[in-house]
């Protein structure tokens, strides 16, 4: 995998994340191999190409709220998605103690070998 660009190496990490769970923006740089990146992931989530299936939408800041501006589109978009999965969306914000997905060991060594 090392030799994918930084957007690519994202985007496969956030493909990881399964229904029902979320990421920060910060986990899914430090799972990418890219600790400190975590704007680099906002970044690189705004270039994801048309034909790539990234689910964007699992993605949230480290407090658990949607980083969109409230009642927005995309804000709207992210939270029916969310909605639709099983994640509880309170005041554009969910709790990461439920919903925060924790990559197993094999994810970690063989999925994730950034």
């Amino acid at each position: 995998m090392s030799d994918f660009t930084p957007a690519e190496r994202i985007w496969h990490t956030i493909r990881m994340i399964p229904a029902g769970n979320v990421a920060a923006y910060g986990q899914i740089a430090d799972l990418s191999g890219l600790p400190g990146r975590a704007r680099l992931v906002g970044r690189c989530l705004k270039d994801v190409p048309q034909n790539e299936p990234v689910p964007w939408y699992r993605v949230v800041r480290s407090n658990g709220q949607i980083a969109f501006p409230v009642n927005s589109e995309l804000a709207n978009e992210q939270i029916a998605r969310l909605l639709e999965e099983g994640v509880l969306v309170i005041n554009h914000k969910i709790k990461m103690k439920c919903y925060q997905w924790q990559p197993d060991l094999p994810t970690l060594l063989y999925q994730l070998d950034f």
